[in-house]
């Protein structure tokens, strides 16, 4: 059964992983406690056939070896084979996971849209999820030991409820060198299409709903089925292996505790008999080898392996609820607590804060000492995104209404020149000052800036 200790780590404490250190049920030690005696026996093999069988010339031909074991054995890069085989190992595993055909969309969508309450209606909504879980079982059954071991045979499956008599027939009778587990789902499609014609699937729109989530659940399956057939590649598999196998090989001899070198060590040496930080470095690397081959297929019968016979027993069980139990059950509508409240209400001791921003909060604090400079106020415009042609057209008349007022102000000032008596001056008609007004005032009016400007904007 899968190791769950999720609520061991609910809250971050003082020491909050120790406690799971001392589980046996899916821990490392379970994986690997094997692999460790092994490693210790023959380290204490090697140590003992040194120090007590072998004579002082072996001794030191022993001591050269060792020496040179422990120093190429470090040229062998065991964190970084090891830590991206395990990565991409991780990633298949979460994979395969989410891959899971589950029928919780399906059903759903079945319950909803094949409609009748009668004996028919009922027959083909259970029909319609069984064949899709039965695609599942067919799927898992020829990817996942434990529900090989289950269902052991096609008639196991049928003595199960997950197919009829006939249908095996049916299964049995089309040949096909290839997995047939796309052929329940087949049946659901064509199901489907005869539901709509019956008027119990209301119209097109409902039956591409179904059409669309039974071809998710079909990826999933299918996702299974190739997960299962195209693994790591293998060398990696053997490019790891034989890494670390090879690595505490040399170990075995490299890391015993053999006479220094030179006289001067003998100040500095240490002649243990368990070589601590060997064990814990067999530990980590070995552990994190046992990690790669617990997850790259999670579908076998280790402690974390996925639990696929409750998956199935649960899937038939909740679609069937959804599918026929449930449908149009529903209960009495009432007006729920919140009908006039507008929101949940807690005691006073237990209310927090509403969170309102980061800078909701926030104060502006000036220095005692320095005088506060001025902040500049400047008008925002609003910024408008549709076109500003009528906006322009306001504009350009406004500025036209105000440069006629000023030309008109003008012309008076010149009219109120004109008139005034001069000696040097004869005074002309009214007809023909009136005709010299308005070529001033139009002359004026041609030759002011803002004029000028219109003409350039103009096309």
């Amino acid at each position: 059964m899968t190791v769950s200790y999720t609520l061991k780590v609910a809250n971050a404490k003082f020491g909050g992983f120790s406690k799971l250190l001392f589980r046996w049920k899916g821990s490392i030690y379970k994986l690997l406690y094997r692999e460790f005696l092994v490693f210790c026996l023959l380290y204490s093999f090697i140590s003992i056939l040194y120090r007590c069988v072998l004579t002082d010339q072996q001794q030191e031909v022993f001591e050269r070896l060792a020496r040179h074991c422990n120093k190429f054995a470090k040229l062998i890069p065991m964190s970084f084979v090891l830590g991206f085989y395990v990565t991409q190992a991780f990633q298949r595993w979460w994979g395969q996971y989410t891959s899971f055909p589950l029928p919780d969309n399906l059903m759903m969508v079945v319950s909803g849209n094949v409609h009748g309450t009668d004996e028919r209606g009922r027959l083909l909504r259970r029909t319609l999820m069984r064949y899709a879980n039965l695609s599942s079982v067919l799927i898992l059954r020829s990817i996942s030991t434990r529900v090989r071991k289950r269902f052991q045979t096609v008639e196991d499956i049928v003595e199960a409820g997950f197919m009829t008599t006939d249908e095996l027939k049916k299964l049995n009778h089309l040949y096909s060198d290839f997995n047939k587990y796309w052929m329940p789902l087949a049946w659901f499609a064509n199901l489907a299409s005869q539901a709509r014609k019956e008027g119990r699937v209301k119209d097109d729109i409902a039956l591409r709903l179904l059409m669309d989530e039974l071809n998710n659940y079909r990826s999933k399956c299918s996702m299974l089925f190739h997960y299962d057939w195209i693994s790591i590649p293998l060398v990696y598999t053997q490019v790891v292996t034989v890494a670390v196998y090879s690595f505490f090989t040399f170990c075995l001899i490299g890391r015993q505790f053999v006479k220094p070198e030179k006289p001067d060590e003998d100040k500095i040496h240490l002649d243990l008999y368990v070589p601590i930080f060997t064990l814990l470095e067999f530990f980590f690397y070995a552990g994190w080898l046992k990690v790669g081959e617990l997850i790259i297929n999670p579908f076998g019968e280790d402690d974390d392996d996925f639990e696929t016979n409750q998956l199935i027993d649960r899937n038939i069980q909740v679609s069937m609820l959804a599918v026929d139990d449930m449908h149009q059950n529903l209960p009495l509508l009432e007006k729920d607590k919140y009908w006039v409240d507008k929101g949940p209400s807690y005691p006073s001791a237990t209310m927090k804060p509403v969170f309102m921003g980061s800078t909701h909060d926030m104060r502006i604090l000036e220095d005692e000492n320095e005088e506060p400079l001025p902040i500049p106020k400047t008008q925002m415009l609003a910024i408008n995104v549709w076109p500003t042609t009528h906006k322009v057209r306001r504009q350009k008349n406004k500025s036209l209404q105000q440069l006629c007022l000023c030309s008109r102000s003008r012309c008076e000032d010149e009219r109120s020149r004109l008139e005034q008596p001069s000696k040097a001056i004869i005074p002309l008609p009214p007809q023909q000052q009136n005709m010299t007004m308005q070529l001033v005032c139009h002359e004026k009016l041609l030759e002011s800036p803002e004029t000028a400007e219109q003409k350039n904007e103009e096309p």
